[in-house]
């Protein structure tokens, strides 16, 4: 993560001037390569270059947009996606359509905490005060919103369960309990997640979820929160069997507590047989 904001802290000349492209550069539209991970399944697979910030090619574009997948993969705004695509790869249409200042700004209040806590500043190179206010020509601008997740300093981490007890305590005041196999993918560049679920999901508490909802939240988890499934793997590149605790808000689930599912790990065997039968007190 701290390399990943170094990189993309570095200088960028860039073509957007007064919230206009820049009519002395010619520009040309060309397909999205499959390996800007940041920019695929947006609706759309063609990019004008050069971008807003000035790269010439779908080379130059990519590697620069990577740097930028960690901070995504903490989920700190739901449209950062929408927002930095709009400047790696903008949209090839008739009309050039600029991102709005309030998109910038509702992004960059969200995001901007997180890149806090690794010491780093909002780049420069994404001002707000640079882009258009809002009017025809730019994307829907996006309000301030309170249903705006608030994105945390803290990443997950593998712990060690003292005993069964306290394992049903964590139980009780979580959201969901999960008990699945993370299975390793083949290396794929175009994609964000590493790994998949295997195919078994034992679900201990499903909480204001469904109980067929968890698979596809899930599978939603391990695209977006890179750093967590980071932390989870460190020891287990291959993949693993992991219990997981955590929240719900809205679509997301946010894991609180995880820990290594093995024979060494016996209170985890007996607090999941017991929380059949155990009563939450208050």
């Amino acid at each position: 993560m701290v390399v990943a904001l170094q990189l993309l802290l570095a200088p960028i000349s860039g073509m957007f001037l007064d919230g206009q492209w820049d009519p002395r550069s010619s520009s040309r539209c060309v397909t999205i390569p499959r390996n800007m991970a940041l920019c695929q399944g947006l609706g759309y697979t063609t990019m004008r270059l050069p971008n807003l910030l000035g790269h010439e090619s779908p080379a130059e574009a990519t590697q620069q947009s990577a740097s930028w997948v960690p901070l995504l993969a903490r989920e700190c705004h739901p449209h950062a996606r929408v927002f930095l695509c709009s400047l790696f790869a903008p949209v090839c249409l008739d009309r050039f359509i600029s991102p709005c200042r309030s998109l910038c700004e509702s992004v960059r209040n969200s995001c901007a905490p997180i890149m806090g806590c690794y010491g780093y500043p909002w780049p420069r190179i994404l001002q707000c005060d640079q882009f258009p206010r809002d009017h025809l020509i730019v994307s829907t601008p996006i309000p301030s919103s309170p249903a705006v997740p608030q994105a945390s300093c803290r990443d997950c981490e593998l712990e060690e369960a003292a005993s069964a007890k306290e394992l049903l305590h964590i139980f009780c005041k979580s959201d969901f309990v999960v008990k699945l196999r993370l299975m390793r993918l083949n290396s794929s560049a175009s994609a964000l997640a590493k790994f998949s679920l295997g195919s078994r999901l034992e679900v201990l508490k499903h909480g204001p979820l469904l109980g067929g909802e968890m698979r596809g939240r899930l599978a939603l988890w391990l695209e977006r929160d890179a750093t967590c499934v980071g932390n989870l793997s460190r020891h287990h590149p291959d993949g693993g069997t992991f219990l997981l605790t955590g929240s719900v808000t809205g679509e997301r689930l946010l894991v609180n507590k995880a820990f290594s599912w093995s024979k060494r790990q016996r209170h985890l065997a007996t607090a999941a047989r017991k929380w059949k039968q155990h009563r939450c007190r208050g």
